[in-house]
């Protein structure tokens, strides 16, 4: 690992990551909306931000001097959502200023028959300070990506998969059973919506939390508040 990667770590250690992701046709779409929302969210204390797609990527990069993480949200005909996919949609992220770059760490099949070794080895061989971030769903997953190369693994897709498509909330097990058993820092992300939820899940050993709908996504906080006054 170089002297650049371990003082990006060293930056993201037991802090918040701000998710600031939108897309087309929602209200907070816009590239300088992310940008603004991330430079609040450093403004509040986060140690990094994780955001999608090349123009996102490079309009934070200009606001925020945090460590981005950057992804490329790729659909494909069947309306299955991949995470950086593909070598070229990881270069596109990382030329936009991503320091960290999030990949689809599961065993699915990847546009142009590349492999999750070929892209992480590509990444390394092209723009060896960049860290590899592996997002992931279950923990057969997460040993697949640390064995493939990925620096961090993420819990992302815990939840997005056929097979975890029953968790609708944080999958604590599934945390616990990576920081014990996987020697790479882990990445706690998805329906965390509270403190608590974050100093439990760094209490756990986590490397860093990401939080993204309960700080970026005002339609849904809204709606949690109004359900609650139907109680009323």
């Amino acid at each position: 690992m170089t002297s650049r990667q371990i003082e990006i770590l060293g930056q993201i250690r037991n802090g918040l990551i701000v998710s600031c992701q939108a897309r087309e046709g929602w209200a907070m779409h816009g590239s300088n909306i992310m940008a603004a929302f991330a430079k609040a969210a450093q403004e509040g204390g986060a140690v990094g931000i994780r955001a999608n797609g090349e123009e996102d990527v490079r309009a934070i990069s200009q606001k925020v001097k945090l460590p981005i993480i950057g992804i490329k949200k790729v659909w494909d005909e069947d309306m299955r959502v991949f995470i950086t996919p593909d070598f070229d949609s990881a270069k596109r992220v990382i030329d936009a200023g991503a320091s960290i770059v999030a990949m689809d760490g599961t065993k699915r099949e990847r546009p142009n028959g590349e492999t999750l070794t070929f892209i992480i080895e590509e990444v390394r061989r092209v723009y060896p300070d960049v860290l590899i971030m592996a997002d992931i769903s279950t923990f057969e997953e997460g040993v697949y990506a640390s064995e493939c190369g990925a620096d961090v693994i993420s819990t992302t897709l815990c939840g997005y998969t056929p097979q975890t498509s029953e968790i609708r909330g944080i999958n604590f097990d599934l945390v616990e059973t990576l920081v014990k058993n996987v020697p790479k820092p882990i990445i706690a992300e998805g329906r965390i919506h509270t403190k608590e939820d974050v100093l439990r899940l760094l209490r756990m050993g986590c490397h860093s939390v990401v939080v993204g709908t309960a700080i970026t996504r005002p339609e849904i906080i809204t709606s949690w508040f109004v359900e609650e006054l139907k109680n009323i």
